[in-house]
């Protein structure tokens, strides 16, 4: 997705009092997009953050101080992060929260998915889990609705060796 641009509008008055305001559409090109997995609250800037943002020539300050105050309330676990570079050195981020894996493990209380997923089980899930962290996630799934969701959910649960309850 190198070379996207991201549009922002100014607002130029006209030449001449009776004449409507013009707009000048300029663009900022995207230079990169980053994902990073960090523990909520506890961004520094040594590795991940600092190595990945230095690669960049950004400011590690003006993204660690805003995002522990914004994840708070996930402190100890880890968020995703997704952080747009531009071509004059600026960014902007998203945090999605919690990634699926994480809350399924943490609803069944496991340390770590199946090392043979097919064949050694490690926990069962039931719909309601399901439908539940469907809701979570909702707003950043690739579905139309709940159903789909909950679908998505019951396959990164399958691919980590936990049953799901039909």
């Amino acid at each position: 997705m190198k070379g996207l641009r991201t549009i922002s509008k100014i607002i130029v008055s006209g030449a001449s009092p009776g004449q409507k305001e013009r707009i000048i559409i300029m663009a900022k090109k995207v230079q990169g997009n980053l994902k990073l997995r960090i523990p909520g609250g506890k961004a520094t800037a040594g590795p991940p953050v600092g190595s990945t943002l230095g690669q960049w020539g950004l400011n590690m300050m003006d993204f660690i101080n805003p995002f522990n105050e914004k994840t708070k309330e996930y402190a100890g676990k880890n968020v995703i992060v997704h952080i747009k570079v531009y071509d004059d050195r600026t960014f902007d981020w998203v945090c999605l929260g919690q990634p699926v894996d994480d809350l399924i493990r943490e609803k069944l209380k496991l340390e770590k998915g199946s090392g043979k997923p097919n064949s050694e089980k490690v926990g069962k899930l039931s719909k309601a889990d399901l439908e539940e962290i469907a809701k979570v996630k909702m707003s950043q799934m690739n579905a139309i609705d709940l159903d789909g969701a909950m679908k998505t959910v019951a396959g990164t649960a399958r691919s980590m060796g936990v049953e799901v309850e039909e």
